[in-house]
């Protein structure tokens, strides 16, 4: 009998010392995983961050079509545009 005892305590203390440390495992693995997903969400946080703060891209500003036609008029005064070529840039700038 004294040996069935022993075999009893034995399997009772190794049940118990494999309950426990599956426990501590597990909290141990979820401590982990919440210390992850923080870093994690902190990462995408300051990611976002940046982008918000990154200059946005200007378009580009709109040339006045009164001084691009002037500059045009000057150039086709000068020779550089042929009469084709002004009427089709001037054309451009009217729409």
């Amino acid at each position: 009998m004294p040996l069935l005892r022993m075999a009893a305590r034995t399997a009772v203390v190794a049940g118990t010392a494999t309950a426990v440390s599956g426990r501590v495992a597990r909290r141990q693995e979820n401590k982990w995983a919440s210390q992850d997903q923080q870093a994690y969400d902190q990462q995408q946080q300051q990611a976002y961050q940046q982008q918000q703060m990154a200059a946005p891209v200007a378009a580009a500003p709109q040339e006045d079509p009164i001084e691009k036609l002037k500059e045009l008029g000057q150039l086709h005064e000068q020779g550089i545009l042929t009469d084709e070529e002004f009427a089709a840039e001037k054309a451009k700038v009217l729409g």
